[in-house]
C-alpha cells in the first residue's frame, strides 16, 4: 500500500503495474473505495499501463477531517492534484490519465480544468462536467434523478437511516438502496461495510453537504471582480477541459440523466469523445469492465504521455 500526504491527511493508494508504465490514476465515488477498480485494472495494467487507485478525503482513515467545509471541491481537487503528483514521483512521467468515476468523475473534471499540466487525458464514467450536470438541474427529471442529494444536505438524517445495527457488518437499508441503484448484492454489502463506522459515513455525505460551498470554488477562481457573488448555473468554468477527454454514460443510470449525459460537450474546450453503454446501470466499471478498458486502451494510445 502506497500513500500521499497533503496537509497532514495521508491517502491511501492501490497502486498496479510496471512502475515505468503510463501512469493512470483512478478515483472512485460514493460509497466506494478503491476496491470498485479491481475488475479493470488487470486490464489496463496487462498492456503496461500503471494504475494508482486512491481512496479519496473521507475514505482513507488517516484523511478524514470534520465538517463539511473540509470536503469542498476545492479541496477535493487539491487532495487529486496531490495523488497525481505522487503516481508520477519516480516514473519518469510529467503527467497521468485521470480516470473518476461518480465523484470521481466530477473531481477528474475539476482537475483537468484546473491543473491541466498534470493530466494528459481525462476520462469521466457515469457524471459528465459539473457545468453540464448544473445546467441539467433546470429540468424536473433531473431534480427527480437527484432527490437523494437534498435528502444528505439534512444534518444526521442519512446517518440514522443508514445506520448499521449492533451485530451487523452492514446497513441494511444502504444495501437495498445500492442494490436499487444496479449495484449487485456483494459489492453494495462490500461497500456498506466500507461506510459502517459513523464516521466514515458522515465524512462521505459532507461530499453532498459541501455542495452549497461549491460556488465559492469558482468564485476564487474567478478572481477578485468574481467575488462576492455565486455565477450562474450555466456559466462557464473559468478554467475550462482542454485536455483530451472521454466521457462514459449508461443509459440504465437512476441517478444522472440523459440531457446531463448529452450536455457534456458544451463544457468541454478540447477534443470529447462521447460514448453511451447500452444496458448498463450506474456502476460502470464493475458491471461493463472490459468495455470501459477497451475504450480507455484506445483513449490513451492516442494520446500517450509525452
Amino acid at each position: 500500500m502506497e500513500t500521499a500526504t497533503r496537509d497532514g491527511l495521508v491517502f491511501d493508494l492501490t497502486a498496479a503495474g510496471p512502475p515505468d508504465g503510463e501512469p493512470v490514476v483512478l478515483l472512485h465515488g460514493f460509497p466506494q473505495s478503491a476496491r470498485c477498480w479491481e475488475l479493470l485494472t488487470p486490464l489496463l495494467t496487462a498492456t503496461g499501463l500503471r494504475t494508482v487507485a486512491a481512496d479519496q478525503r473521507g475514505y482513507s482513515p488517516g484523511a478524514r477531517p470534520v465538517g463539511r467545509a473540509a470536503y469542498r471541491f476545492s479541496e477535493l481537487v487539491a487532495d487529486a492534484a496531490t495523488i497525481v503528483e505522487a503516481a508520477l514521483a519516480g516514473s519518469g512521467h510529467r503527467a497521468a490519465h485521470v480516470v473518476g468515476h461518480d465523484w470521481g468523475a466530477a473531481v477528474a473534471w475539476g482537475l483537468a480544468g484546473h491543473r491541466p499540466d498534470l493530466v494528459r487525458t481525462v476520462t469521466g464514467v457515469s457524471v459528465p462536467p459539473p457545468g453540464a450536470f448544473r445546467a441539467a438541474l433546470r429540468r424536473p427529471r433531473q431534480v427527480l434523478a437527484s432527490w437523494y442529494v437534498g435528502a444528505f444536505q439534512v444534518p444526521g438524517l442519512a446517518e440514522r437511516v443508514f445506520a448499521t445495527p449492533p451485530g451487523r457488518q452492514w446497513s441494511p437499508a444502504l444495501v437495498r438502496v445500492l442494490v436499487g441503484s444496479g449495484q449487485s448484492g456483494d459489492r453494495a454489502k462490500r461497500d456498506a461495510a466500507g461506510m459502517a463506522e459513523p464516521p466514515a459515513l458522515t465524512a462521505a455525505l459532507n461530499w453532498y453537504r459541501a455542495l452549497p460551498l461549491a460556488w465559492r470554488y469558482r468564485r476564487d477562481e474567478a478572481g477578485p471582480a468574481g467575488r462576492g457573488r455565486p455565477p450562474a448555473s450555466s456559466a462557464r468554468p473559468v478554467h475550462p477541459v482542454t485536455v483530451p477527454a472521454l466521457y462514459v454514460w449508461s443509459d440504465r443510470d437512476p441517478a444522472l440523466t440523459r440531457n446531463a449525459a448529452e450536455r457534456a460537450p458544451e463544457h468541454v474546450a478540447g477534443p470529447l469523445r462521447y460514448v453511451e453503454l447500452r444496458g448498463v446501470s450506474h456502476w460502470i466499471p464493475e458491471e461493463a469492465p472490459d468495455a470501459l478498458a477497451a475504450l480507455l486502451l484506445d483513449h490513451v494510445a492516442a494520446h500517450p504521455v509525452r
